[in-house]
């Protein structure tokens, strides 16, 4: 399997220190995707243009000959390049980095055991994430599989955006999903992911009604989803779910995908959409009023993205 990091304690992904384990290749393309070099299923060159310091070694060392040192940096020739790492390999001061290294499931198993140490202290355990775990069914069957025999508490952070039969198999194998509900539209879904959410909004709640343990992550965006209508109605679906938890984590939207975006040489939201930020005393509020008899109040949270996250409990 392809990943493209391993994140060791992680305290943002799940309850405990966790290992966070990022499997590369995703079917969505969310346009504020803050980990777009894991969308690609392939293995990609990075460059970091302000680490360079226009030695010339990536060229020299480039069988292919795909590289070319002008005063804007080192140019990649894609037509040629063959994404062999022999660049990232030689290179003195890290400015080009391979995304994507191959691992075993063996391989996979001894950098999660190295942690078991912080889990069993903590109440932690394993989040798979990505990219899309669902993608890799096998591979992700397989890791949860060998995790459940350790004794290991498994999460699987999604999208949820896979055939039921795969979420069935990993739901037999899970102990908590993390879900993101993007947006209750399903063209506005697609315009802003690249997919419909039909099949996410079945997943979901198809998890909900098998018992199994999720939290719900929305990444509330001005001019995406923070408008009063899809928040009403990401409410009013998530209170029609047999759920027991019922904790919504409100990420607030950051744009630390442009560095990343920057080093894959592709545009952080080329069709200029407006995001932006917003108030988030002001959409608390708004959240927080009461809809089918249930209304919202504050509490610790548990997941966070960037500096601020909002935990909501389903009184």
């Amino acid at each position: 399997m392809l990943l493209f990091d391993i994140k060791r304690y992680a305290i943002n992904d799940g309850p405990g220190i966790r290992i966070t384990i990022f499997m590369k290749g995703c079917p969505l393309a969310c346009v504020w995707c803050h980990n777009p070099e894991g969308i690609s299923p392939r293995a990609e060159k990075l460059y970091t243009r302000k680490k360079c310091i226009g030695c010339g070694t990536c060229v020299n060392a480039c069988p292919v000959g795909a590289l070319t040192l002008t005063q804007a940096g080192i140019v990649t020739d894609r037509s040629l390049c063959r994404t062999c790492g022999r660049c990232a390999e030689v290179c003195p001061t890290l400015a080009m980095e391979m995304s994507g290294r191959e691992y075993s499931i063996d391989e996979v198993m001894r950098e999660i055991e190295k942690e078991t140490v912080f889990m069993d202290r903590s109440e932690g355990g394993v989040t798979f994430c990505g990219g899309e775990p669902l993608s890799h069914p096998s591979d992700l069957v397989a890791l949860l599989d060998r995790c459940g025999e350790l004794g290991i508490h498994r999460a699987v952070d999604t999208t949820l955006f896979a055939s039921p039969d795969t979420v069935r198999s990993v739901m037999e194998r899970t102990d908590l999903f993390l879900v993101d509900l993007k947006h209750m539209d399903s063209g506005s879904h697609r315009r802003f992911t690249g997919v419909p959410n039909e099949r996410i909004l079945s997943n979901l709640r198809m998890i909900a009604e098998a018992g199994m343990d999720f939290l719900i992550r929305i990444p509330l965006i001005e001019g995406v989803n923070a408008d009063e209508e899809n928040i009403s109605r990401s409410a009013t679906f998530l209170a029609s779910l047999p759920w027991e938890r019922k904790v919504v984590n409100l990420l607030p939207y950051h744009d630390i995908g442009k560095g990343k975006h920057d080093k894959r040489g592709t545009l952080y939201n080329p069709g200029h959409l407006p995001l932006t930020s917003l108030d988030f005393p002001l959409t608390v509020k708004l959240i927080s009023a009461p809809l089918l008899g249930k209304s919202f109040s504050l509490g610790k949270p548990i997941c966070m993205t960037a500096s601020t996250t909002v935990r909501l409990l389903v009184s």
